[in-house]
């Protein structure tokens, strides 16, 4: 591999780790990287999800203290996720890849929009608690349900093809979830690594050969790094701050997705 290649593929892995403990579709940084260098989309894909599994670690430990209080609901969106991303895997060995590549850009446009209404959402299912004599972070079996549920979705989502299933999350916990922002994107680093580290394992097992092993280590080496930097400073970003900065990104990928 020429050392252009090699600085370009790491870089990417950096920027895509930093993405994603922060708002998530850093896949949309790695995968055309890899695909502009000749890489097939399926291999890059696969090699891709393998490398962002050490992003997703370094992500997920430095948003670690934001987890506390929310391990009884993750109990329940974990193996929807893990579900999801083994169903997911297994689309990608069997089916074409333009098959969900033409349902994202729709998928994300319904994230983003949920991403902006979130607060909204929140205010009136809070209304809706406080006059049931309920408390204001009250989540209904119902609407437990539907965010398992969610959570399966994005796993098969993600499963298949990573990018943007961060904002995914996002949308769907913003719209039933009364959390804030920091404590929700903590989750989302969680039940992404789930997602990857299920998937990569699938790929590892079922197509050993059909993955470039030195750019899912470059990509891994980047993502290390680059999750641990988007986690620290991401930490401090003001909710309305990130939610902006969750619409841009997502804004940027969905034109990234429709010109790839």
């Amino acid at each position: 591999m020429p050392v252009f290649d090699m600085v370009l593929i790491a870089l990417a892995g950096a920027a895509a780790g930093a993405i994603n403990s922060l708002v998530g579709s850093g896949t949309l940084v790695t995968f055309p990287t890899l695909v502009a260098l000749g890489y097939p989309p399926v291999v890059s894909t696969m090699s891709n999800a393998i490398g962002l599994v050490a992003g997703g670690v370094s992500g997920t430990w430095g948003y670690r203290r934001e987890l506390k209080g929310q391990r009884n609901r993750l109990l329940w969106q974990m193996p929807a996720s893990l579900i999801g991303a083994l169903l997911g895997a297994w689309l990608l060995l069997h089916l074409p890849e333009k098959v969900f590549t033409e349902v994202v850009p729709v998928l994300l446009i319904l994230a983003l929009l949920l991403v902006v209404a979130g607060p909204k959402i929140q205010d009136w299912a809070r209304r809706r608690a406080e006059a049931a004599g309920k408390s204001a972070d009250h989540v209904s079996p119902r609407r437990m349900v539907a965010l398992v549920f969610g959570t399966f979705a994005v796993g098969v989502y993600g499963g298949y093809f990573t990018a943007a299933q961060g904002i995914l999350l996002m949308g769907v916990m913003g719209a039933l979830l009364p959390e804030d922002m920091q404590r929700m994107n903590a989750a989302k680093n969680l039940l992404s690594l789930v997602v990857n580290v299920v998937a990569a394992a699938a790929y590892i097992i079922v197509a050993f050969d059909r993955i470039s092993w030195p750019a899912a280590g470059l990509i891994a080496l980047g993502s290390l790094i680059g999750g641990w930097l988007g986690a620290h400073y991401g930490r401090r970003l003001p909710p309305n701050v990130l939610r902006a900065f969750i619409v841009v990104v997502g804004l940027i990928g969905l034109y990234r997705l429709l010109t790839i």
